[in-house]
C-alpha cells in the first residue's frame, strides 16, 4: 500500500475570459518541474486530474472540458521592456499529455493581473488607480501581449459591470492586445493562399482558410459540411460521427498548413491547429436562451477545441477570425459581407464577442500589425495545490 505524502504548492485558481486554470509562479514549483520535462508535464497532469477515463477529473482541479483544463505558469521577464514570461499548458483530460503548442487568449485577461499580484510587476508602475499596463511575452508563441487592468486604491480591481457571453456574471473589463499577432517565423496564411481547396477523406474538398494568427486556425463554410453555423454545444458534441470529421478536416488541415509532416502526428498535438466554420448571420437563441438577430452580428462562427465543440470561444481564435475578418477574399470576411474592415461582432454559441484586428499587405504578404479584446478576469482560489509526492 502505497503511503508517499501529499506535497504543497502555491497556486492560483484563476478565471480569465471564459475559461479557468490554474496559475504558478516558476519558483514556486519543485526544482524539477522548474524546466520543461516530464517531472512537469507529468505535476501539471496529476494537478489538473488527468488522464482520467472517465474524462471527468474528479481527483484534480480541472473541469473536463477544455475550457478548464488549463495550466499557467509565470516567470521573470526574458526579453528586454516585458514584465513577465507566460507560459501556457492545455492538459490533455484523457491522455497522459500536456500541449504546449499554442497559447490561451482567454486566460491572457488573467495573467497580467497575476503578474502583478505576484510581485512581477515593479510597484512604482501600479497607479493607486487608474490602469496598469502589462506587456506579456507570451513564451509558447513568442510574441508581445499587453494587458490593461484596472486597478483601484493600488490593488487589481476585478468587479464591475462588463458583460462577457459565456460567463454569468459581469465584472471588470481589462483590454488586450494582441502584438503582431501573425505567426513571425512564415507567411500569415501558411499556404500561400488566401483561400484553398482542402481535400479530406471521406468528407470532400472543402473551400478553406488556413491562418496563423492568434493560433493557426481552419476556417471553412459551415454550409459545406451540412450545417447552419448557429448551431450549439450539443449538437456537434453529442454526434460522434460529426466529431470525428471535424477531427479528420482538423488533421488534413495541419499537413497542409505545415504543423505537422502527416496526420498521425494530430493524435499529439490536440490544441492546435482549431478548426471553425462560419456563417452569413441567422436568427438563432444562445445556450443562455439569449436571442441573437441576424442584425446583430456580422457572421456566425463556431470552433473546437481539444476534440469538442468550445461552449463560447477561445480567445485565440477570437484573434484568427478578427485577422481573418480584416483580409478581403477570405471565408470569415467573405461570411461578414467581404470588403474592407477592422473590427467584427461575430455569433458564438454563448452570444456575441466584437474584436478589432488590423492588417496590412505588404510586397504580396499579408500581416497583422495587432489584434484587441476585452475580457475580464477574477481569483476564484489561493493559497496551495496538494498532489502526491511523485516517486519518479
Amino acid at each position: 500500500m502505497s503511503s508517499n505524502p501529499q506535497i504543497r504548492i502555491a497556486a492560483t485558481y484563476m478565471r480569465g475570459g471564459t475559461s479557468k486554470g490554474v496559475f504558478f509562479r516558476l519558483q514556486d514549483l519543485p526544482e524539477a518541474c522548474q524546466v520543461p520535462g516530464k517531472a512537469r508535464d507529468n505535476l501539471l497532469l496529476r494537478v489538473i486530474g488527468s488522464p482520467d477515463p472517465y474524462q471527468k477529473q474528479i481527483d484534480g482541479m480541472g473541469g473536463a472540458t477544455s475550457s478548464t483544463s488549463k495550466t499557467v505558469i509565470l516567470a521573470p521577464p526574458t526579453q528586454p521592456d516585458h514584465d513577465v514570461d507566460y507560459l501556457f499548458g492545455q492538459v490533455s483530460i484523457d491522455k497522459p499529455f500536456v500541449d504546449w503548442s499554442g497559447n490561451c487568449g482567454n486566460l491572457t485577461a488573467a495573467v497580467g493581473a497575476f503578474a502583478i499580484n505576484s510581485g512581477f510587476v515593479a510597484e512604482e508602475r501600479v497607479p493607486d488607480n487608474g490602469t496598469c499596463t502589462v506587456r506579456i511575452w507570451q513564451a509558447n508563441i513568442r510574441k508581445t501581449i499587453v494587458a490593461h487592468v484596472p486597478v483601484t486604491n493600488g490593488k487589481v480591481q476585478e468587479t464591475g459591470d462588463f458583460e462577457l457571453d459565456g460567463v454569468t456574471f459581469p465584472a471588470a473589463e481589462v483590454k488586450v492586445e494582441f502584438m503582431d499577432p501573425a505567426d513571425g517565423e512564415g507567411s500569415m496564411f501558411p499556404t500561400g493562399n488566401l483561400v484553398d481547396d482542402l481535400a479530406v477523406p471521406d468528407v470532400g474538398t472543402l473551400k478553406a482558410t488556413m491562418i496563423n494568427a492568434g493560433i493557426p486556425t481552419i476556417f471553412i463554410n459551415a454550409a459545406d459540411i451540412g450545417y447552419q453555423g448557429s448551431e450549439l454545444q450539443d449538437d456537434i458534441n453529442s454526434d460522434p460521427k460529426a466529431l470525428a470529421m471535424f477531427e479528420t478536416i482538423r488533421a488534413h488541415g495541419a499537413v497542409k498548413m505545415g504543423l505537422i509532416q502527416n496526420i498521425e502526428e494530430a493524435a499529439n498535438r490536440q490544441h492546435t491547429p482549431k478548426v471553425a466554420f462560419v456563417a452569413k448571420p441567422v436568427d438563432y437563441v444562445s445556450s443562455s436562451g439569449k436571442s441573437i438577430g441576424a442584425g446583430d452580428v456580422d457572421v456566425l462562427v463556431r470552433a473546437l477545441s481539444m476534440g469538442k465543440l468550445h461552449h463560447a470561444m477561445m480567445g485565440t481564435a477570437a484573434v484568427a477570425i478578427a485577422t481573418a475578418s480584416a483580409v478581403p477574399g477570405t471565408l470569415v470576411n467573405l461570411a461578414a459581407g467581404g470588403g474592407e474592415r477592422t473590427q467584427v461582432t461575430f455569433g458564438h454559441p454563448s452570444g456575441t464577442l466584437q474584436v478589432g484586428a488590423e492588417a496590412k499587405e505588404v510586397n504580396g504578404q499579408w500581416t497583422a500589425t495587432k489584434a484587441i479584446m476585452s475580457r475580464s478576469a477574477r481569483i476564484l482560489m489561493e493559497g496551495w495545490v496538494r498532489v502526491p509526492q511523485s516517486t519518479d
